[in-house]
């Protein structure tokens, strides 16, 4: 059996990006970037195609170098990480590469032969979940599988930092309920800090606790999730009395859809309004919160210029 894995204290703010511009060319990726990671969180790192996460990830992991501004990770500038602190942090891309010629049991050896935290019951647990063939051919592995082994490979070093890009996308059902539920064991055992890059809202919500949303390169919503369900309600207003007007004409209201008698209403930063709404236009409110999936719209809109 072997040993348990000696897991060091996380550092404060694993990844602090401070006014950091990202171009390629003339065009900029990242624009006036700022923000700060604590430990111990599961993010979720949205955006349409094309807003920065993958390049937002490449910057915090070191594998590229911003254009102006800083960024830190574990403490110190993201070009200055050795390959201690890179061992560190566990990344798994969109599209990963392996060395074909290898089956899957070489080169989860190889990779782990670098990693001093290496947790052989870890890899092995999740060899197993994840239905992931050890002997074939990484040359011969279908893309969910290909992902599959970059998980193994990501998860299996404990990380500090674990940055996901698009980890779901060619998993299976059953693949990708073993992974979230892995992201909030680790939370819970070790505190990692965690990034999950990924369209699958539905899934990022079921583990995240911190939401960044990146549009057009820049950040505009870097909030808790359970303060985004509190600022975004959808209300449901039934009539008590007589047909409710053609139009709510209160500032909190962002979308509406009315019937003569009912309507449906989308509201930020309402706060105690409700009972004053309800008492104004005679009416029965109840009060629901958005999920990611509905408030992800609201704020690419609402960046627009």
């Amino acid at each position: 059996m072997s040993e348990p894995v000696v897991l060091e204290p996380l550092l404060s703010e694993p990844v602090v990006f401070e006014d950091v511009e990202k171009r390629f060319g003339a065009e900029p990726a990242l624009q006036g970037v700022s923000l700060r990671l604590e430990p111990g969180r599961i993010v979720g790192l949205v955006g349409k195609n094309g807003s920065g996460k993958t390049t937002l990830l490449r910057l915090a992991c070191g594998l590229a170098l911003p254009t102006r501004g800083r960024v830190s990770v574990l403490g110190k500038p993201s070009g200055e990480l050795d390959d201690a602190e890179l061992a560190r942090i566990g990344v798994v891309h969109q599209t990963s590469r392996f060395l074909p010629w290898m089956r899957v049991r070489q080169q989860i050896d190889y990779v782990s032969s670098f990693h001093a935290r290496w947790d052989r019951q870890l890899a092995r647990r999740l060899i197993t979940e994840l239905e992931l063939d050890e002997e074939a051919k990484v040359s011969a592995l279908s893309p969910g599988n290909v992902q599959k082994l970059a998980l193994v490979l990501a998860f299996a070093p404990r990380p500090e930092l674990l940055l996901l890009d698009e980890p779901v996308s060619a998993l299976d059902p059953l693949a990708r309920e073993a992974l979230l539920t892995l992201l909030v064991e680790l939370l819970q055992e070790q505190a990692t800090t965690i990034v999950v890059s990924s369209h699958v809202l539905r899934d990022v919500e079921r583990v995240v606790d911190w939401i960044l949303c990146l549009e057009r390169g820049r950040v505009v919503v870097d909030a808790g999730l359970d303060d985004l369900r509190e600022r975004y309600q959808e209300w449901r207003v039934s009539s008590r009395n007589g047909a409710l007007p053609a139009r709510f004409a209160e500032g909190f209201v962002l979308t509406q859809e009315r019937e003569a008698h009912q309507a449906r209403l989308v509201v930020r930063d309402a706060g105690d309004a409700v009972r004053a709404f309800a008492e104004r236009h005679h009416a029965e409110v109840e009060v629901a919160p958005l999920n990611l999936e509905r408030m992800f719209p609201l704020w690419a809109r609402e960046a627009r210029p």
